[in-house]
């Protein structure tokens, strides 16, 4: 990796996506104040804010500005697919914890892949489960390949040196690896897994060895850790050590019953101190011209920024078919095998209208009454849930994206 000068930035990007001349000049302004609080890096000939957005100089992220800032397409332009339920880690704070069902089959994935990518998804998150677990991986890969960035989500358990390079050479961009903690037993404990850790590191060499791969680790941090600057330093510390080019950061969402607790949720003064030093992290960084970046999913979804666009430019379909608004979010709006994607896709759209903070952060109360202690929610339970919501204002970006 080597940081790029940003006015050749602006000058490739310009030559990949010469429609940005067409953008609003609101919104233009806002986006270029944004991407100067980050070096910009090249990694496979490609240059790469952070692994959250395609890369800037890339026919994904063309087509992101031809359809979601020129033609401003009211679907998602981000999306995550859980490719399997299975994973041999029992993650504490796992997000997929308590869905089940039949698993899609590899015909149903397919399509559920094409048909995001055809509704405008520029940018692919294949989670899990373990996604390593599926042999046709890189053919997923492949499927969206220069019409979407497309990043994997792991614990490093499968990896070999021959996948990694077919994942490359599919046309992956990024990868990011789960490492909680740089102390092994710490990192197994959370994971329900002895040998986590070590698999986890053998990973990250994995993906580096096959070149031309965007590589990172990510963190999820409970509220009394990612709250501590020392800590976010010894982890990015961490990170530099192994070699890799990000530090994906976020706290642990109360996206679990075990985490619907006002004592374990992040505030949102905490929320925007953690941004606030990224940007002086990633200031440092720049001026040395060499360190690894830091990429927090509060400083991408702060009312500063682009807030939580859960349900309206995010949504994610897990291993058995159920559409959710994010990750993060415990309820379903419908099966994919009884709706078409499309129209679960747009009745996402007409039920959330994003907001500044994050969806799960501010309503975790409204979603754990309604569970009765049974998660994610049905559908039913899910609509009469959202009845009870209140949509806080739009973040900086949305003011100027719709207007408001």
């Amino acid at each position: 990796m080597r940081f790029v000068h940003p006015l050749v930035a602006l000058a490739r990007a310009l030559v990949a996506a010469p429609r940005l001349l067409s953008v609003r000049p609101s919104l233009n302004a806002f986006l270029a104040g944004y991407f100067r609080k980050f070096p910009v890096s090249e990694v496979g000939g490609r240059l790469i804010l952070h692994s959250h957005l395609p890369p800037i100089d890339s026919p994904a992220y063309a087509r992101f500005v031809r359809l979601h800032l020129v033609e401003r397409r009211q679907a998602p332009s981000h999306a995550q697919v859980a490719v399997t339920a299975a994973c041999p880690q029992r993650c504490l704070v796992c997000y997929n914890r308590d869905r089940q069902g039949v698993a899609l089959d590899p015909l149903e994935l397919r399509r559920v892949v094409s048909g995001l990518v055809e509704s405008g998804v520029v940018w692919l998150g294949l989670t899990g489960g373990e996604p390593l677990l599926r042999p046709d991986l890189p053919d997923l890969v492949a499927l969206a390949r220069g019409r979407c960035a497309v990043k994997l989500f792991t614990t490093g358990m499968g990896v070999t040196k021959e996948l990694a390079r077919s994942l490359r050479n599919a046309g992956l961009f990024s990868v990011s690896v789960s490492i909680d903690h740089w102390d092994a037993v710490i990192h197994d404990r959370g994971r329900g897994f002895p040998g986590a850790w070590r698999h986890a590191v053998e990973a990250v060499k994995d993906f580096l060895e096959a070149g031309g791969l965007h590589v990172g680790i990510s963190a999820v941090l409970p509220r009394e850790m990612i709250c501590r600057t020392d800590v976010i330093e010894r982890v990015l510390a961490f990170a530099q050590e192994l070699g890799v080019d990000e530090l994906w950061l976020s706290e642990a969402k109360p996206a679990v019953a075990s985490l619907f607790d006002e004592k374990l949720v992040l505030a949102e003064d905490e929320r925007r101190a953690i941004a606030d030093w990224q940007d002086r992290w990633n200031d440092r960084v720049r001026r040395a011209g060499r360190g690894v970046i830091l990429n927090y999913l509060g400083h991408f979804e702060g009312a500063e920024h682009f807030g939580c666009n859960a349900g309206r430019k995010m949504i994610y379909v897990d291993p058995f078919g159920e559409v959710s608004p994010c990750v993060f979010t415990p309820f379903s709006l419908g099966n994919v095998r009884e709706r078409p994607l499309a129209d679960l896709v747009a009745d996402m759209w007409r039920r959330f209208p994003t907001e500044g903070r994050c969806f799960m952060n501010r309503n975790w109360p409204l979603v754990a009454a309604a569970s009765g202690g049974r998660l994610p929610l049905t559908r039913d339970a899910s609509l009469a849930m959202l009845s009870k919501v209140r949509f806080g204002p739009p973040s900086a970006f949305n003011r100027r994206y719709f207007g408001t």
